[in-house]
């Protein structure tokens, strides 16, 4: 609290992007506290300093996994989200909501992006795409929750950056999704065309489902694209080929710092 304190208080931001949190659904199951600390607790100061130093616009990362246990394809802003499947995912609601009223309170526009399974390019280690990758490149075994038919709106990081910065546009308080803009990947296709492009076959080991995730996710971008003029331009083979080849390319580096 009182290092971004010192933050707010030394450059007085105009507006502000929230991108910082405790992520990851499966280690919310071990460790709920730490979401509990950061997603709530530690955002609230975000806010509270957004109000004390008349903060005009809050974009805030959010998350699909707030979409929880809904069935209806493609999934729209204006659904549901009472039904998190996880503390990481109750969390990001929770912070949603605490965003709304301070927007209603005080009186400045917020912007809430729920992302849908970003990859590319120095991705998070801990999500599917970065690990099969590197998984499949060293011969390792790939330890496979179901049976590889569950599917995401994997979207690109390239996307989601400029998604982000289109969101500093002020309308308010408003939700939007950012998705990859096609229907959604199987894991299997995923590993499919990672095998292709590493020349090598993957070891799949097979466990059960885990209870936090989803079976599907896919993103209705009607509203980014009317709201914020913005649309994904890079499809999900595309960013794959990237993703391998930066891995490639960093391969020894990764190796060195253990990831």
């Amino acid at each position: 609290r009182d290092s971004l304190l010192k933050i707010f208080k030394k450059h007085k931001p105009y507006k502000v992007v929230n991108l910082a949190a405790q992520a990851g659904v499966r280690y919310s199951l071990q460790n709920p506290l730490a979401y509990i600390e950061s997603n709530i607790y530690g955002f609230a100061h975000i806010l509270e300093n957004c109000h004390k130093y008349n903060v005009k616009h809050l974009v805030y990362a959010s998350t699909s996994s707030v979409y929880g246990a809904n069935t209806k394809m493609p999934f729209s802003e204006h659904d549901s989200a009472n039904h998190p499947l996880s503390v990481y995912a109750a969390s990001k609601k929770s912070a949603e909501l605490m965003a709304y009223s301070y927007h209603k309170l005080y009186d400045f526009d917020v912007s809430i992006l729920r992302y849908f399974t970003v990859f590319g390019p120095a991705g998070r280690p801990d999500m599917a795409p970065f690990r099969f990758v590197r998984w499949i490149a060293e011969g390792e075994p790939i330890k496979l929750y179901g049976d590889g038919s569950q599917s995401r709106d994997f979207t690109f990081i390239d996307d989601i950056a400029r998604g982000t910065i289109l969101a500093l546009k002020r309308v308010g308080y408003e939700i939007f999704n950012l998705g990859g803009g096609q229907s959604p990947t199987s894991l299997n296709s995923i590993l499919s065309q990672l095998e292709n492009l590493l020349g090598k076959s993957a070891q799949v080991i097979y466990e059960p489902f885990h209870v936090a995730d989803v079976k599907e996710t896919w993103a209705d971008i009607n509203k980014a694209n009317r709201l914020l003029g913005w649309e994904p331009l890079v499809n999900i083979h595309q960013g794959l080929v990237k993703t391998v080849d930066w891995y490639l390319d960093n391969r020894e580096w990764l190796r060195k710092i253990k990831i």
